[in-house]
């Protein structure tokens, strides 16, 4: 892991149109009252069979509700060899310090143009 970033940090990336891959470690029903935009829902007990879809980025951020689980995320995150070369960090604070924009999962849909069907 390569320590901790300030949600102001990553606010400042998301504004840059240059954002990390954020990771939400909580809950699915969690993350859809409330994430940061942009970032994605995978649950720490996941975590560990869902690992390779963060293969190849180039910086990733762990985020959890104070910023305890999402150190050890990170930590894993960074052990996982596709992931070698990717500055991983948490953010410190966890959402509870986070001041930016929150979206939830229906207002996630409507920016992306409706629900995708199976079919």
């Amino acid at each position: 892991m390569d320590g901790e970033i300030s949600p102001e940090e990553v606010e400042a990336m998301l504004d840059d149109g240059r954002p990390p891959r954020i990771v939400d470690i909580r809950s699915p029903a969690a993350f859809d009252r409330e994430h940061i935009p942009g970032s994605e829902n995978i649950p720490l007990a996941e975590l560990p069979d869902r690992i390779d879809s963060l293969a190849g980025e180039e910086r990733i951020v762990t985020v959890c509700p104070h910023g305890q689980a999402s150190v050890q995320a990170a930590r894993l995150i960074q052990s996982y060899e596709g992931t070698k070369d990717a500055r991983v960090e948490s953010m410190r604070g966890g959402l509870t310090a986070w001041e930016g924009e929150f979206e939830s999962a229906a207002e996630a849909v409507e920016r992306d143009g409706g629900p995708r069907s199976p079919f």
